[in-house]
């Protein structure tokens, strides 16, 4: 019993501070009424995801073929659960950040088949995109 709560203590103190240390890289070039797209790719059995390709590949082709519109980019790379028994909900989470949405769109929509022809190469996820805007 008594390992298990340390373990505990352990992953929550991990996941504290990758949270903190992602919203602190974050905050720092982004600002409010920024739009953001999250791409996220769920775990699940039988899921795989090269995150070499993903991170020396796959997201320098993207910003090249975004051009100037994108402002920032940043991949995460899931290492924990909420507790030390859950596996990780996402194998990987990129973002992408634009000063508009209509830049976005605007970029992403002539490049969209080469962007999303590459998900192969990297992975068997079906990704899950949200964009948002920026509040703070």
């Amino acid at each position: 019993m008594k390992t298990k709560i340390i373990l505990l203590i352990l992953g929550a103190t991990a996941l504290f501070a990758s949270c903190q240390q992602s919203i602190t890289s974050d905050t720092s070039k982004s600002k409010k009424g920024m739009v953001k797209v999250t791409i996220l790719y769920p775990n699940g059995d039988g899921k795989t995801f090269d995150m070499n390709y993903y991170s020396n590949k796959h997201m320098p082709m993207v910003a090249s073929l975004l051009g100037d519109s994108l402002k920032l980019s940043k991949i995460d790379k899931g290492i924990a659960g909420r507790t030390p028994d859950e596996p990780i909900p996402y194998l990987a989470i990129g973002y992408l950040y634009f000063d508009k949405l209509s830049a976005y769109q605007n970029s992403f929509g002539p490049n969209a088949e080469k962007i999303v022809g590459d998900i192969p190469n990297y992975t068997n996820i079906q990704p899950v995109v949200q964009i948002s805007e920026i509040l703070q």
